[in-house]
């Protein structure tokens, strides 16, 4: 399972069917689970901890120092979680001791091939990042979201669950659940209908979804008004929540 021309440290704690390529390097403080594979030329370090049924194809570089002129050497950690694909010449960052000291990659998601996430990202599960997608430090991306290809987040953006992005897109605020978002600087245009089909939600939550981000971008409101009356939709429509907890929590303002 682990080729000969691969370079193990002996403090790294590796599953017993963990398979390593040729010419990769696992460093002291790596963890591996079970059933996860390691491409060729792949570089593993920090204290990283990688989960069960990766795999992590070739050129990729994970748990490397941040790109942070404050980074002082710092014991900081990169976890990455189950069942996620990560393809060629990746690059995940470890955290650094200003944010919470990790950054984190969920389970079952989809990295396409140069994908760059900075110190203290927060990926959730089942997201896909086409290729080139770029995340400065601090991003939070949650669940079911698509990046297009080359979409680039500006540090401390928060993208909600479900969103997509078009090809291309500059995100320097927030983007809402549910939310379609493209251009340079990214800005609204509907939601993700067909995806929320596709992952089980009923036609009238996605109605409901649609009379929301008419609320939100449509209706001449403040933010603050629309808040307040996505809140008294959600009384009938659960999924509205998400979107009323994700405004409450927006520093950076939301795209409009």
């Amino acid at each position: 399972m682990l080729h000969p021309t691969a370079i193990i440290h002996p403090g790294a704690k590796l599953a017993d069917d963990v398979e390593v390529g040729p010419y990769s390097i696992i460093g002291e403080h790596v963890e591996i689970g079970a059933g996860t594979v390691v491409g060729p030329h792949v570089v593993i370090g920090g204290h990283t901890r990688i989960g069960r049924h990766n795999r992590i194809f070739q050129f990729s570089s994970l748990g490397e120092i941040p790109q942070d002129k404050k980074y002082a050497g710092e014991p900081t950690r990169l976890e990455i979680g189950d069942h996620n694909i990560i393809r060629e010449f990746c690059t995940f960052n470890l955290g650094t001791a200003q944010d919470v000291g990790v950054t984190r990659v969920g389970d079952h998601n989809w990295i396409m091939a140069y994908v760059h996430l900075a110190h203290d990202c927060q990926i959730g599960n089942r997201t896909i990042f086409a290729n080139n997608a770029q995340l400065a430090g601090h991003v939070v991306v949650d669940d079911y979201a698509i990046l297009g290809g080359f979409t680039g987040v500006h540090q401390f953006c928060q993208i909600g669950a479900h969103v997509m992005t078009g090809v291309g897109t500059v995100v320097l605020q927030d983007i809402p659940p549910y939310v379609t978002a493209s251009g340079n600087p990214a800005a609204p245009h509907g939601i993700n209908s067909e995806g929320l089909k596709r992952r089980g939600f009923s036609s009238g939550a996605v109605m409901a979804v649609k009379r929301a981000y008419k609320t939100l971008y449509k209706a001449g409101l403040s933010l603050e008004q629309a808040k307040e009356t996505i809140l008294e939709q959600a009384d009938t429509h659960h999924e509205l929540h998400a979107l009323v907890d994700f405004l409450s929590r927006s520093e950076r303002g939301i795209v409009r």
